[in-house]
């Protein structure tokens, strides 16, 4: 028998995840067509995710074997989880204009070695346009650090 592909196993931890979601889902009332209920939408996207889901299953058996798969880029892996721990655990606290500024600058210089002009160009100009952008423009409450970032 074949090995798995890359594209098989992905799907098959999105289809578990989709019906880990529909499991828990089971209770919150999904309401009627025409008042649909809060565990509607949730509903909804985790069926349309198995769907989509068992489509990469079925045809993903031409995609390369999980089993040839190299993990050069690790290191990269566990750089962006890490920073989206930071994140997690940061948000509140520093906000978002300094959570997203040291995020980038990090991922941008660091990981990336791009150079830290070119890190703290990018980092100050997308934190601060997107909080102007998602703040002012548009009036979506973000979290605002100390001093006001």
């Amino acid at each position: 028998m074949r090995s798995l592909t890359i594209d098989q196993v992905a799907g098959a931890v999105f289809a578990v995840f989709s019906l880990l979601v529909l499991w828990e889902t089971r209770t919150i009332p999904f309401g009627f067509l025409a008042e649909p209920g809060p565990g509607a939408m949730p509903t909804l996207l985790a069926v349309t995710l198995l769907v989509c889901s068992i489509a990469v299953v079925i045809g993903g058996r031409a995609s390369t074997r999980a089993a040839d798969v190299q993990w050069t880029e690790w290191r990269h892996a566990v750089a962006i989880l890490g920073m989206c721990a930071f994140m997690a655990l940061a948000l509140e606290r520093l906000g978002y204009r300094l959570t997203i500024l040291v995020v980038l600058l990090v991922l941008v210089s660091i990981v990336e070695k791009k150079g830290w002009i070119a890190g703290v160009i990018f980092a100050a100009s997308f934190s601060f346009g997107t909080h102007y952008l998602f703040n002012t423009l548009l009036r979506v409450t973000l979290p605002q650090g100390p001093f006001g970032l």
